[in-house]
């Protein structure tokens, strides 16, 4: 069977080569889910002899600003990995893959954001469903090269991390580490401040309700949609309809007015949904 569930994890050795340049420190902060994908990261090094690591704001600055251009202008299309950036912000645009790597332009993306002087090195994720913490965390876990990356084992032994920043938006997650202290010290938690950080905002009341989902696959003919729609409504999923996007129609199970409804009645599901994912509209 085809799947529809698409999982990316791109492990990046950036070195970046970071001079100072003003930024607003102030307003950079982790919120819940950052705040625990930091505790699985450290409880993990903990857990293998390894200093817990200090969470670093430039690093962090660094990581929201890459995973807000990922989640809004996409540049991680075609060949291009989630290491590239585009061409909507201040910065150097850039298509980063395994043909062509493109160094130069990421030794200099920290440089073009942040007070940072040191190199820097990302983990990033990609997943077409909503990021769930530890969902997200397992995967890493099921891969050894990421391990090695978080403990600095292995290809990554000759590195000591000693700063960590991270995001964590919708469909995508980075993890900037360093070898060298963040001499602007550690973010807070967003329910400290009024102002979250640059990847997420707070939602206004004027904002059109929110949907979530739980798709089950996407097909390219029409009438393959309408007959697993069919199929589903005939074993009970009555709310079960096509959601059309391009060229796709994708097959949603049925829709919620939150994430934590969807999220439940995903965990009810028996085997033959297993590979269902949530999408937010």
């Amino acid at each position: 069977m085809y799947k529809f569930r698409y999982l990316l994890i791109s492990i990046l050795l950036l070195s970046l080569n970071i001079s100072a340049q003003i930024v607003d420190y102030e307003n950079v902060c982790l919120d819940a889910d950052e705040q625990k994908l930091a505790k699985l990261i450290n409880d993990f090094r903990k857990e293998n002899k390894k200093s817990r690591l200090p969470l670093s704001k430039a690093l962090t600055i660094v990581a929201k600003t890459h995973v807000a251009d990922l989640q809004n202008n996409k540049p991680d299309t075609s060949i291009c990995l989630t290491a590239s950036w585009s061409n909507k912000g201040n910065w150097t645009s850039c298509c980063y893959n395994k043909y062509i790597l493109k160094e130069e332009c990421m030794w200099d993306k920290p440089k073009e954001l942040t007070k940072y002087p040191f190199r820097g090195y990302e983990l990033s994720y990609f997943e077409e469903g909503i990021i769930q913490i530890d969902s997200l965390f397992s995967i890493w876990m099921s891969s050894d090269e990421t391990k090695d990356m978080l403990l600095t084992n292995g290809n990554h032994s000759s590195k000591k991390w000693e700063a960590m920043g991270l995001a964590v938006g919708e469909n995508y997650a980075s993890v900037w580490f360093g070898q060298r202290a963040d001499a602007a010290g550690s973010p807070p938690g967003c329910e400290t401040i009024k102002t979250v950080g640059i990847a997420k905002t707070e939602k206004s009341d004027n904002i059109k309700q929110q949907k979530y989902y739980l798709i089950y696959g996407s097909f390219t003919l029409e009438s393959d949609a309408k007959e697993a729609v069919k199929r589903f409504k005939n074993s009970g999923l009555k709310e079960a309809e096509i959601l059309a996007s391009g060229d796709r129609f994708r097959v949603s199970l049925n829709k919620f007015d939150n994430l934590k409804d969807a999220m439940s009645f995903k965990e009810k599901l028996t085997a033959t949904y297993k590979d269902a994912w949530i999408l937010k509209e």
